[in-house]
This record gives C-alpha cells, structure tokens and sequence, in this order.
C-alpha cells in the first residue's frame, strides 16, 4: 500500500496466502482447518508445569543476552549427544523464534545486493526477509520428479560473485523432503568450492521418518561455515512460546547480540526456562510427538493415493504432505477456493511457496486421524477429485 508516511519498502508489499489464511478460520462452524504449521497438540504439561514453578521462583526477568545460561549448556549436550558436534557456550545465541533468528542472521551477513540462494518450494518468509537485511533472492527449483531434492548442477550455475550464503531446509517445509546424504554431500562440496555460507533451518529434525536426519555442519569441513537455526515450535509443539536459537562461528554471534540489542534484547525469560526442560526430557517427550505425526503422514497418503486427481510423494518428513492436483485442470488458488467454499477445508495453494509451487496445495496436518477422516471423506465428493 502506498502512502507517503509509510516507508518506500513496503509500498509494493503483498500478504501472503499464509497470511490471509488466518482471516478464513471463522469463515464457517465445521471447517477443518490444515493451512498453518501451528500442531493441535498442547505442550507437554510436565514442561508447562516445569516453567511455571521456575516464573514463581523468579525467572521473570531479563536472561543474559545469549540466552539463559542454563539453557545454552542443555543445547550444548544436545548437540554432542545426539550428533556428536562439539560447540562452545560462545556460539550459540537463544533467540525469540526460529523466523526471529533468520532475520539476525540474515541482517548480521549480508550487505547490499548480496545473493542468498534458496531452494523452492519454500518457506514463505525467506525472499522478504532477504530483502529486509538488503540482500537479493535467487531461487533454484526443485522438482517433484528428482522428489524435491537439490539438483547440485542447477546450483552451481546459480552462483555468481555476489553468491554469500545458501539456505537449506531439510525436512522441508512444504514438500516434506528429506535432503539425501549424497545431496548434503553434494551441497557441502559447492560450499566450500565456492567459500559460501550454509544457513540450515534446521525447524524439523525430530520429523523425519525414514532416515536419521544429518546435521550439515556434521560434514567434513563444514562446521566453521555453517549457521544453524533451532527451534521448540514443532519438535516439542511449542509455537506459542516463541523460542529458537543460532548456532553458529563466535565473531558471528557476537555480531547477532549487538543487533538484538537493539531488537527484543532478549527472548522470554519464562519460556527459556520451559526450553531447558524440553531438552532435557526430549526422547520422552518427542518421540510420541513424532509417532503422533508418523500416522497421520501415512494415514493421509493412503487417503490420497486412492482419490482420483490427486497424488503425493510417500512420506519422508516434516508434518506436511505436498499434494499434486495438475489433473484437476485447475490452479492450485482455484482448488484451495473450491475446498473452502464446497468442503469447509482451508489449505495453502502451492505456488504462495514458489512458482515452481504450482499445480500443488499443502496440508498441514495439524488436526487428528478422526478430522482427517472427515476432510478426506469430504474432499472425496468433490466434483474436481472425481
């Protein structure tokens, strides 16, 4: 919207499709709503319980800049426990969200007209906040039939002398992809061939069903380059609590903290506390989470694979199903319209992910087996479907 009080930078901004999603949610009484990454699922109560005794016990005020001192030591044996990585209490920074720490990062590497290469389909917010810490978005596609992985040599020819940093999420968000260890390899190899940085939005690690996840800064060589984001949204079902973290090179995170000093100072005392015990309860706690979601991946792939006009990739990760409707004849806009208004369910179309997004829309799988049933009985009675 163009006004002249407001800053030049934004006269052209647009919301996205996952924007207006939530202004659709009252749209009607029965709808089924499987548009935003937010889980049905409540945080552990032991978790909830754990927070609010450390709240009563004084842990409401500011933390340490880099995070609550507690918390970064758990994240430490996180690392080394589960991937056997060694870092120091100087690179890691806890941060207001997983969006919030791409930001820093982001604000903290690039200068003007700096490339950053993404993969599409992507997570929405990457090409604008790209272009908030004045860097330039260069998109590389991937393809349901090389199953959403990154073709190395369409890389390559991406990266020019402006070329500063690759962000990499796996499992993915929308597609569910799981990056194979020959494409980490692979993308680690271009890294260091051409001096890049990794950005890993590492948001669902504990989601991905077939292979054990492989951090990248656990190749060879790729630890000094590579800047990890964390999060507690969908590992622990933690949204609301809006805590992330960065893991990354000391000259960096000291970088983030100067700029969040100046931003939200520090994340929320009392749901860093909740983070410490997360962590420290995680196989116990995640795992459930986990299988929960395993059954409605798989539940809803079965569902899929017998309407007609529809398809999707078997599961591998994420908490999303990335659903091929080319055959309806219809855009992916036109058939998230027709599910609201003649099925009552809200979806996202693919292309709000990228162009190469279209001809797709994406479940979120948010609601449980017994809703599920009811959306996919629903969507089986569409015209377009049939």
């Amino acid at each position: 919207m163009k006004h002249r009080f407001l800053s030049k930078r934004y006269w052209n901004s647009k919301e996205t499709a996952m924007g207006e999603s939530g202004k659709l949610t009252n749209e009607y009484s029965d709808l089924i709503n499987l548009s935003l990454g937010d889980p049905d699922l409540i945080t552990d109560e032991r978790i909830i319980d754990a927070a609010m005794n450390d709240a009563k016990c004084g842990h409401t005020h500011y933390t340490d800049f880099l995070g609550d001192l507690e918390l970064r030591n758990e994240i430490l044996k996180y690392y080394k426990d589960d991937y056997n990585l060694n870092y120091t209490d100087d690179e890691i920074m806890v941060t207001t969200s997983g969006c919030h720490a791409m930001w820093l990062v982001l604000e903290a590497i690039l200068d003007d007209g700096d490339e950053v290469i993404i993969h599409e389909p992507c997570f929405t917010p990457y090409p604008q906040q790209i272009e908030l810490a004045r860097g330039r978005t260069v998109v590389l596609e991937t393809y349901e039939e090389e199953e959403f992985q990154v073709n190395v040599e369409r890389l390559e020819k991406l990266i020019t002398n402006r070329t500063k940093a690759l962000i990499v999420n796996t499992p993915n968000n929308p597609t569910g992809t799981c990056f194979s260890e020959d494409t980490i390899n692979d993308i680690s190899f271009i890294a260091k061939k051409y001096d890049l940085i990794i950005i890993a939005d590492d948001i669902y690690t504990s989601f991905s069903y077939s292979e054990p996840f492989i951090p990248i800064s656990s190749i060879d060589g790729m630890k000094e380059r590579t800047i990890t984001i964390g999060s507690f949204s969908k590992n622990f079902v933690m949204t609301g609590w809006r805590v992330g973290y960065v893991v990354a090179p000391d000259y960096i995170i000291k970088t983030i903290v100067n700029i969040n000093e100046n931003n939200v100072f520090t994340a929320p005392s009392v749901s860093q506390r909740a983070a410490i015990y997360a962590l420290r309860m995680r196989k116990e706690i995640s795992n459930y989470i986990v299988e929960e979601y395993k059954k409605r991946m798989y539940y809803s792939y079965k569902r899929i694979c017998n309407i007609p006009n529809m398809s999707t990739l078997s599961p591998r990760g994420s908490i999303y199903l990335f659903v091929n409707i080319k055959k309806t004849g219809l855009s992916s806009t036109e058939v998230c319209n027709k599910l609201l208004d003649e099925a009552h369910i809200l979806a996202l179309p693919g292309n709000t992910f990228g162009s190469c997004g279209e001809g797709y829309i994406r479940l979120a799988l948010t609601v449980s087996i017994e809703k599920l049933k009811i959306a996919f009985d629903r969507i089986e009675k569409m015209d377009i479907f049939n």
